[in-house]
């Protein structure tokens, strides 16, 4: 089993400037809240997660993992502007959080996932990611209360994809409005996790 990009970026500290697309998604109403549970981090932003510190969503979204491991970093306000610009959303802090799931494979510690928390119109979601080519790339979004043929479209996404609603995400059992504005939260957490931990590459 491979082991995934975030592992070599936490060690490092790398960190990589979002890419910018000169096409926003069709609102601008969304304002991200990325959570993690609340405990003190190293200097490099890492801690290790006690179980409790978990969600129980995360958990269930990597059903293969032993231990999890929480990562903090700070975006920029230059990597905010960008997003921001890109999105047309509003990023609502610039900590962002996110978990690393690990497992013994072979007598390794072995990276098997990573996910993002975010809350968009009173609904939860879980984004779980995987990696293509040194960037973040979403491997599925769960959320309880959302249509799983909604949340499907996103599978393979990353910060290359514009994401419009209409065009490239179809409504599917959601309003119009809340289409745009759950698309518009996944957009903004998927550039963030570039601006943090994606590999920098020219267009």
């Amino acid at each position: 089993m491979k082991t995934l990009f975030f592992v070599s970026i936490v060690s490092a500290s790398i960190l990589a400037s979002a890419c910018s697309s000169n096409t926003a998604p069709n609102v601008n109403t969304a304002t991200v809240a990325n959570k993690a549970a609340s405990n003190s981090g190293a200097a490099n932003g890492t801690v290790p997660a006690k179980a409790d510190d978990v969600p129980a969503a995360v958990k269930a979204a990597l059903p293969n993992a032993q231990t999890f491991t929480t990562q903090h970093k700070d975006l920029t306000d230059a990597q905010v502007a960008s997003i921001e610009k890109d999105t047309g959303g509003k990023v609502s802090e610039k900590d962002h959080h996110s978990y690393l799931a690990f497992s013994s494979v072979d007598g390794a510690r072995t990276q098997v996932g990573a996910a993002t928390v975010i809350n968009v119109a009173g609904k939860e979601l879980v984004i779980v990611y995987d990696n293509k080519e040194g960037s973040p790339v979403i491997k599925e979004v769960k959320a309880v209360s959302l249509a799983p043929a909604f949340l499907s479209q996103f599978t393979g996404k990353g910060h290359d994809d514009d994401l419009l609603v209409g065009a490239d995400i179809k409504p599917n059992g959601l309003t119009s409005d809340e289409a745009a504005a759950v698309t518009e939260a996944i957009r903004i957490d998927v550039l963030s996790m570039q601006a943090l931990y994606g590999k920098a590459h020219a267009h």
